[in-house]
C-alpha cells in the first residue's frame, strides 16, 4: 500500500456527457469510501463525518454505503488497517536496511512523524480524535497499534544496548522508559499538528529533536 491515501476520483463519470456512469469495479467502491473518509477528516475544524455526509461527498446514497462496508465502525477499521499495513510494512523495510539499533529508532520516528504530515485525516485516527462517539472496539484496536509501534522502538533500542558505545550501560528498565519517551514526543507532535489546523508540521526541525532525544 502507498503511504497516502489519496483522495479518488469521486464523479467516475464518463468524459461525454450522453453517456451512462462507469459502474466501479469489485473492490474499487470500496476503496473510494476510504479514500472520501480519510479526506473529509483532513477537515482542520475536527468534526464528525456522518454517513450522510459521506454518501453525499460520493454522490450515491447511504443505502450503497452500507453495501460495502457493514456499519460506519468497519469503514473506520478499514482505515486502522491500512495504517497498521503501512506503518509495520515500513517498520519492516527500516529494520532491514539498517543494523544500528539507533539508526532503526531515528528511522521509525522519522517514518511516524512523516506519515501523519502525508495523511492528515490518518493522524486525527491514530489519535483517536475521529473515533470518539463511535465503537470502543476502535479506540482499543488504534491503542493496540501504537503499543506496537511503541514495542518496536523498544526493540531497536535494545539492539542498540548490544551495540556498544554510550547505550550499552542502559539497563532494561530505562530502554523501556526511553521508548515510551520516544513515544510521547511522537504524539505530541502529532497533537501540535492536528491542534494547528494541520499547519505546524510534525516533521519541522526533527532532525535536531531526534537527536537530542537518542543521546545518551
Amino acid at each position: 500500500m502507498p503511504q497516502s491515501l489519496e483522495p479518488a476520483d469521486i464523479n467516475d463519470s464518463s468524459a461525454d456527457t450522453g453517456k451512462a456512469r462507469k459502474r466501479p469495479r469489485p473492490g474499487e467502491r470500496r476503496l473510494q469510501i476510504l479514500q472520501v473518509l480519510a479526506e473529509m477528516l483532513q477537515n482542520p475544524k475536527g468534526e464528525r463525518v456522518t454517513t450522510a455526509a459521506l454518501a453525499a461527498k460520493i454522490q450515491v446514497s447511504e443505502a450503497a454505503l452500507y453495501r460495502h462496508f457493514a456499519s460506519k465502525a468497519q469503514m473506520f477499521e478499514g482505515l486502522i488497517s491500512f495504517i497498521e499495513q503501512t506503518v509495520f510494512g515500513l517498520i519492516n523495510q527500516i529494520n532491514q536496511k539498517e543494523e544500528s539499533g539507533l539508526a532503526q529508532a531515528r528511522g521509525i520516528l522519522q517514518m511516524l512523524l512523516f506519515f501523519a504530515e502525508k495523511n492528515p485525516g490518518m493522524t486525527r485516527v491514530l489519535l483517536g480524535d475521529a473515533l470518539l462517539q463511535e465503537d470502543d472496539r476502535l479506540q482499543e484496536r488504534i491503542t493496540q497499534v501504537l503499543d506496537r509501534v511503541e514495542a518496536s522502538l523498544k526493540q531497536a533500542l535494545r539492539i542498540a544496548q548490544t551495540q556498544g558505545g554510550a547505550w550499552a550501560g542502559a539497563g532494561q528498565e530505562e530502554v523501556s522508559i526511553r521508548a515510551a519517551m520516544l513515544m510521547s514526543f511522537v504524539l505530541g507532535r502529532w497533537h501540535r499538528f492536528a491542534r494547528s489546523g494541520f499547519k505546524k508540521l510534525p516533521t519541522e526541525a526533527s532532525d535536531i529533536s531526534l537527536r537530542i532525544l537518542l543521546s545518551e
